[in-house]
């Protein structure tokens, strides 16, 4: 039998998250026997091993390493399918558009006024979140669509409209030595005495190794260079939001930046759909 119920892919997550039965029953708020019978339930209807168990702990196999990504996804699925259903109850033809804040700042502004300018266009709620947010924002039903950035966020499983590709800057204090060179190379950048370059979270939450501070948003971020602890290389259209105490220069071999417009695969709203028209004649 192929059919999962969604108990089922909750308690197998919960599990394999945790890798010990008794996390997971107190995660759960359930008796850690139950779980365990259901977890070996599940083994037996899909004829596969889905844990190593040990004295040890708690182990995934290859097919449990499969069998977690794809819960995590369908329970998203399930969870945004509420979220997105109440929503159009509660106020009619509306979209969430989720931004890290401070991204793409001028870009967005065009963004919502051309649209508003569209006949019959829908409300747009700009939601505001950190780094790397936006895919879980969309998979989760919390947002309809996102603008996100090519190379750094997650754009697997989504639709995607290219709108901006741009050089980046390295942001430093703006009295230093080096505000007013003409440009850095990344080796500069990274080699700058007493300003260590700050470190941005990976798509799984952690940080790359390195003397510079961790960031987790654009406030510690704009603090931190203002008071000569690090600087930060970001895309060129961040300038809009940096402060008098600031200095952009541009770095000469970092990285395009692309921002996108992206929005789950399956999305068929008419008010999506005229956004994405919109964004792609900008």
């Amino acid at each position: 039998m192929d059919t999962l119920e969604t108990r089922e892919l909750r308690y197998f997550v919960a599990v394999a998250e945790e890798l010990h039965f008794g996390r997971a029953a107190e995660r759960l708020g359930m008796a850690q026997p139950p779980l365990s019978r259901a977890i070996q339930q599940l083994e037996r209807r899909l004829g596969v091993t889905l844990l190593d168990r040990d004295r040890r702990g708690v182990a995934l196999t290859a097919a449990g390493e499969v069998l977690l990504r794809e819960a995590r996804a369908a329970l998203d699925a399930t969870t945004a399918a509420a979220r997105r259903t109440r929503r159009a109850a509660r106020s009619g033809e509306r979209l969430v558009l989720a931004t890290k804040a401070g991204a793409s700042h001028e870009l967005l502004r065009d963004l919502l006024d051309a649209y508003a300018a569209e006949p019959e266009a829908a409300e747009v709620e700009v939601l505001m979140c950190g780094i790397g947010e936006q895919a879980r924002l969309l998979r989760d039903g919390r947002a309809d669509v996102a603008l996100v950035h090519r190379p750094f966020d997650d754009l697997s499983g989504f639709d995607t409209e290219d709108l901006l590709t741009e050089g980046q800057v390295a942001v430093l204090p703006a009295g230093h030595p080096y505000a007013t060179r003409d440009s850095l190379s990344m080796a500069e950048a990274a080699d700058v005495p007493g300003l260590p370059i700050a470190r941005w979270p990976r798509l799984d939450g952690t940080y790359p190794p390195g003397p510079g501070p961790e960031v987790k948003d654009q406030a510690q971020m704009a603090q931190l260079v203002a008071l000569g602890l690090a600087l930060i290389v970001i895309p060129a259209s961040a300038y809009a939001w940096l402060w008098a105490e600031h200095a952009a220069v541009p770095v000469s071999d970092a990285p395009a930046v692309t921002t996108t417009l992206a929005w789950p695969a399956h999305g068929r709203s008419l008010p999506l759909a005229r956004l994405v028209g919109v964004a792609t004649r900008l």
